[in-house]
C-alpha cells in the first residue's frame, strides 16, 4: 500500500485553521504548588516544566519530572472546575509524604521523577517513576525505573513494579508509555509500551505474567543530522531518541518518532508482545513516513485512527489519516503551541483532545519571561474539527511518497 505522509502545513495554514478552536483550560507563567506547612521542599519555578496531563471528570492530572532542581512534586493535579485559564496551585498526588524527593529525601518506594500518566479502564491511573532526579543539568539515577498504579476511587497504591536491571541501561530515562488493553480480561492484563530516550528502546511490561523486556531498533536513536530545533525566534539543540509514541487497538500498530527526527514509525504490537527478539533477528519496523519538522507529542483519533502530531518549526497541530490520506490542520498558533509535549485523546471529556504546550527550550535555554505565559494546557473540541477538514491539499515540493514496507536495515 502506498502511502503519503503530511510533509508541510505551511502551505496549508491559508484554510480555516483558527486559534480561536483553541480554549484555554489553565495557563501558567511559572507553576506554583500549594506547598505544605512543614519546610524543606524546595521550589524554584524557573526550573519547573510539565511534561505530562491526564484527565478525569474531577481532576487534571500533571507531571513534572526532576529536570532541574528545585521540582517539589513530580505528580500533581487540580480540580477540572478550576476558572477556564486560571492558573491554579498544583497539589501534590497522591499526598506530599510521596515528594520527600522534593527536600533532598529520596525514598525509592515514592516518586522521584515522572514524566507521564496514563489512565487505564478500570479507572486506575498508571505511573511510570525514572527514578533520575536533574536530568537535564547532570543525569544522577538514585532509584530503579518503577511502575506505579493508583486506584483513582481510593487514591491507594493497587500495584507497583520495579525494572529489573537487566532490561535497562545505564543512561535509561523512561518518559513515555502507552496502555495496550486490547485483549485483556482483568484489570492487571494488559500490556504497557515505554520509550527509553536516552537508552534508546523499548520496554515492554506484560501485566498477565508480570515479566519485562526490552527491544532495540536504530530508528529508536536520534538522528545527530536532525538533533536541532527552530521554534519561532530560537534555536536550540537536543539529542533525544524516542519519545513520541501512540497506539492503534483497531489495527494493532504502535507509531514513535524520536525526538531528533523528522520521521515517523511504526511496528506491528504482536511483534512487541512475541518477548525478546531472537539473537540475530530485527523488529519488523516501517517507515510511516516524514513530518516538515521535529516534533514530540504523538495521538490517535480512536474515531478514524487519524494520527495527531505537531511540528515544532510550524507551531501547529496537524491530523493525518494513513488509509485515506486525510490530512488536516486542526490549529494553528505561533503564540500558544511552541512546544507540544502532550496531545491527548480524553475519554473523559467526550472524546475531545487536550493540549500541553511547555515551552520547553525557553526553560531548557535558561530564557523563561515570567511576564509571559509559558505553560498552558488546552482543549480541541472534536464537533469543531470537523470544520477544518480537506484532503489531500499538500504542497507537492514538499511532499514525499513512501511505501509501506519492512526497513531493510
Amino acid at each position: 500500500m502506498r502511502h503519503t505522509f503530511i510533509a508541510t502545513v505551511l502551505s496549508l495554514l491559508f484554510v480555516s485553521t483558527r486559534t480561536e478552536m483553541l480554549e484555554t483550560v489553565a495557563q501558567w507563567p511559572l507553576l506554583e504548588f500549594a506547598l505544605p506547612n512543614e519546610r524543606g521542599f524546595q521550589h524554584q519555578p524557573e526550573n519547573i516544566v510539565m511534561t505530562g496531563i491526564e484527565i478525569t471528570w474531577n481532576r487534571i492530572f500533571v507531571s513534572t519530572p526532576r529536570l532541574r532542581a528545585g521540582v517539589p512534586a513530580t505528580l500533581s493535579f487540580f480540580p477540572r472546575k478550576a476558572p477556564l485559564g486560571s492558573s491554579p496551585r498544583l497539589q501534590a498526588y497522591p499526598s506530599w509524604d510521596w515528594h520527600g524527593a522534593g527536600k533532598g529525601e529520596i525514598n525509592c518506594t515514592k516518586l522521584i521523577s515522572v514524566y507521564r500518566t496514563r489512565l487505564d479502564r478500570c479507572d486506575r491511573l498508571w505511573v511510570v517513576d525514572a527514578g533520575v532526579v536533574t536530568s537535564i543539568d547532570d543525569f544522577m539515577p538514585v532509584c530503579p525505573p518503577k511502575i506505579v498504579v493508583f486506584d483513582l476511587k481510593t487514591d491507594q497504591v493497587v500495584r507497583h513494579v520495579t525494572f529489573p536491571r537487566e532490561v535497562l541501561r545505564p543512561d535509561s530515562l523512561l518518559t513515555n508509555f502507552v496502555i495496550d488493553e486490547v485483549a485483556a480480561k482483568t484489570c492487571d492484563d494488559v500490556f504497557v509500551y515505554i520509550t527509553d530516550t536516552l537508552g534508546p528502546g523499548l520496554l515492554i511490561f506484560d501485566g498477565t505474567r508480570d515479566r519485562s523486556w526490552r527491544v532495540v531498533h536504530r530508528t529508536m536513536f536520534p538522528n545527530p543530522d536532525q538533533a536541532m530545533y527552530r521554534i519561532g525566534s530560537d534555536t536550540f539543540e537536543f539529542l533525544d531518541g524516542i519519545v513520541g509514541i501512540t497506539f492503534s487497538p483497531r489495527t494493532g500498530t504502535v507509531y514513535y518518532q524520536p525526538l531528533a527526527t523528522e520521521s515517523l514509525f511504526s511496528v506491528p504490537t504482536s511483534a512487541l508482545q512475541a518477548g525478546p527478539l531472537p539473537f540475530g533477528e530485527q523488529l519488523p519496523v516501517t517507515l510511516v513516513g516524514r513530518k516538515s519538522s521535529q516534533g514530540l507529542a504523538l495521538a490517535l483519533d480512536p474515531r478514524d485512527d487519524s494520527i495527531l502530531f505537531s511540528p515544532f518549526t510550524e507551531t501547529a497541530i496537524a491530523s493525518w489519516q494513513p488509509q485515506t490520506n486525510q490530512q488536516r490542520i486542526l490549529a494553528h498558533s505561533p503564540e500558544k503551541l511552541q512546544f507540544i509535549a502532550e496531545i491527548l485523546w480524553a475519554r473523559y471529556d467526550n472524546g475531545n483532545f487536550w493540549i500541553m504546550s511547555s515551552r520547553f527550550h525557553k526553560f531548557f535555554l535558561r530564557q523563561v519571561d515570567n511576564r509571559q505565559i509559558n505553560i498552558r494546557i488546552m482543549r480541541l473540541k472534536v464537533d469543531n474539527l470537523e470544520l477544518t477538514s480537506f484532503n489531500r491539499q499538500i504542497n507537492p515540493y514538499y511532499s514525499l511518497n513512501f511505501y509501506n514496507n519492512t526497513l531493510g536495515f
